[in-house]
């Protein structure tokens, strides 16, 4: 009789090991997978909003935010997922904060009550303790700290909304993946990226152009080009110095930016013109946007010290259309949008003109 139990106690072992074995080879399946994931895009938003998205699967949360390092200047972390209103600059933790070097010493997953013993009353900890974390995981490489995820309210299984140490060891594999794959996508961003108004390079602008009048082409749809310059710029860098040249570009470069859509490209083409890509677009709704634009510049208050600069630009467009702009050449339909930037200030600048392709009056040179 006791052989008997003794063996169906191994048995039961065996199966149990068994099963441990198979979950053990079928989240590292998950691994390679989440991998493959990570790896399939450079592009920051949605790599970022894959991860929140695969760690909420994995982990049975019901969100997760991410905070990564500025991008740009590399002094701190902003909240870069949820909510535009959520993206506050309230949300942002200095990277001197004594909460980046303990979660750089703890390189494991803690709780936030974990994070309050240890480095007591601190605002880092205060923007965190917004979101009541389940789980704070550092993102990190080569013991560099590339961002914060932070786990929301957990999905309870079986009563029990508490991690076991085998999802601990999960998440931070999965933790490791996130981390690379931000810090590639944040060389990419870096390279592409102009540092002082954080706009779009232009070799970049001309890439993504070429990708959007291909697609345009094959799926009949209009895009558009918008080309601004702002207008007697020279006198501010002549009357008040280069400090205030630059302050003038930097604040144009956010009016422009925070007037579009997200998936919508604005870059820095050189000096004091900026270019704008606007994909699906048709003639009035590109005149719409550029001309919010101009209004939004020209009503602005820029205060540069103890100034109030009055600032205008002008602007031309073009747009991209299978019947009557079938442009193949993205420099071409540039060419196009300057040409009515070219009008704009002929005509008395602090305005914006279509570039009619109809229109005899005016010739481009071709570079095809």
């Amino acid at each position: 009789m006791s052989s008997s139990v003794t063996t169906l106690s191994q048995e039961k072992d065996i199966i149990e090991q068994s099963i441990q074995y198979e979950k053990r080879i079928y989240d590292l399946e998950q691994l390679l997978d989440i991998a493959k994931s990570f790896c399939s895009t450079l592009n920051f938003s949605p790599l970022l909003e894959s991860i929140s998205y695969i760690c909420m699967a994995q982990m049975h949360v019901l969100g997760a935010e991410i905070f990564v390092r500025d991008l740009i200047s590399s002094d701190s972390f902003t909240l870069e997922t949820g909510t535009t209103e959520r993206k506050s600059p309230e949300m942002r933790i200095m990277g001197e904060s004594p909460l980046i070097y303990a979660l750089l010493e703890e390189q494991c997953p803690v709780t936030i009550e974990h994070l309050r013993e240890r480095v007591g009353p601190c605002q880092a900890l205060d923007v965190l303790s917004k979101f009541d974390p389940s789980l704070v995981v550092p993102l990190i490489q080569n013991n560099h700290l590339n961002g914060i995820l932070l786990l929301l309210e957990r999905i309870a299984i079986e009563n029990d909304v508490s991690y076991t140490d085998y999802e601990k060891i999960q998440i931070m594999n999965i933790a490791s993946l996130a981390s690379v794959a931000i810090n590639n996508a944040s060389l990419l961003e870096k390279s592409s990226t102009d540092m002082m108004t954080h706009l779009k390079l232009k070799y970049y602008f001309f890439n993504q152009l070429t990708e959007k009048i291909d697609y345009a082409t094959t799926q009949n749809k209009n895009l558009a080009i918008l080309m601004f310059d702002i207008d007697f710029f020279k006198k501010f860098n002549d009357t008040y110095g280069h400090d205030c040249g630059d302050f003038v570009l930097i604040s144009v470069a956010n009016l422009i930016k925070s007037s579009l859509r997200e998936n919508d490209i604005a870059a820095r083409y050189g000096g004091e013109e900026f270019t704008v890509l606007l994909s699906d677009t048709n003639k009035e709704e590109a005149y719409l946007v550029a001309e919010r634009i101009r209004s939004t510049i020209e009503n602005y208050d820029f205060r540069y010290k103890d100034l109030h600069l009055h600032v205008t630009i002008s602007g031309g467009i073009s747009v991209f259309d299978i019947v009557d702009n079938p442009v193949s050449s993205p420099k071409n339909l540039v060419n196009q949008a300057d040409m009515g930037l070219y009008m704009s200030k002929r005509n008395g600048r602090n305005q914006i003109t279509f570039f009619d392709p109809f229109d005899t009056t005016e010739t481009l040179v071709s570079d095809e």
